[in-house]
């Protein structure tokens, strides 16, 4: 049996690592801030309006207890990115296809769309960087 020592690169200068920790975090973040201002409306008074009328069909309840649990669930994948990045990535990434979906339905707002899209291709970036990092060794 060969035993493999890994040197670590300082922070500084491990892009992977930077890149890595930078996705985590904004994908930790923002999701959380989004979901909770369901609850607080700070950024924007009127979410319903981006939410499509079919989706809003499916969903318990009005458009406002809809947005409620859209905020609950967006809570829910930042704290999921936090602690399993590499599931993570992809539950918001799938998130970030369900937002897309309904904008596009609703229609005007195919620039936020486009920007959501981006964001889920950095999603997927963040759960591909987070598969390839070595797991912690079990003692």
């Amino acid at each position: 049996m060969s035993t493999r020592t890994e040197t670590r690169l300082p922070l500084t200068q491990d892009g992977n690592r930077q890149a890595f920790l930078l996705l985590r975090t904004v994908f930790t973040v923002a999701p959380i801030l989004f979901g909770l201002d369901k609850f607080v409306r700070v950024l924007t008074p009127d979410w319903e309006r981006y939410l499509a009328p079919w989706m809003d069909a499916i969903i318990p309840g009005d458009a406002r207890t809809a947005m409620l649990i859209v905020g609950a669930i967006e809570i829910v994948a930042g704290v999921v990115v936090a602690f399993l990045p590499r599931f993570g990535g992809y539950l918001v990434a799938a998130w970030l296809f369900g937002i897309i979906i309904s904008l596009v339905s609703v229609g005007g707002y195919l620039d936020v769309a486009l920007r959501d899209f981006g964001l889920l291709i950095g999603a997927l970036a963040l759960a591909r960087l987070a598969s390839a990092r070595p797991k912690p060794a079990a003692h």
